[in-house]
């Protein structure tokens, strides 16, 4: 796994933009709320909102953290990619996405 496949998925999901945040950030927005953030270094980070049912079993895996600053809101931050496989991947950005969404009108989604 590798940044630019985290990019194509999250890419390919409707009314997503890119946008550097804080120098070093590569943050994936729908409506103006982040969904996805990659770090832009090497050995490349993913911050993703997950399922609060599934944020203690997740961050009990080698590789995942509770995300710094937003853990509270039930981010986790994969600091090893290759814990998923791409599958995995695509389910838990579509799922971080529809969480977002979710919680927004769906106009301001186009």
């Amino acid at each position: 796994m590798d940044l630019e496949t985290i990019r194509q998925i999250c890419i390919s999901l409707p009314g997503v933009t890119e946008d550097i945040k804080w120098g070093n950030d590569l943050c994936f927005l729908v409506s103006d709320k982040m969904f996805c953030v990659a770090t832009l270094e090497p050995e490349v980070k993913v911050s993703i909102k997950v399922r609060p049912e599934e944020f203690d079993a997740l961050i009990s895996k080698d590789g995942i953290i509770p995300a710094p600053y937003a853990a509270r809101n039930k981010w986790i931050l994969v600091e090893k990619l290759h814990v998923f496989n791409l599958k995995k991947w695509e389910e838990y950005i579509h799922q971080s996405y529809e969480l977002i969404t979710s919680r927004r009108p769906k106009k301001n989604l186009l």
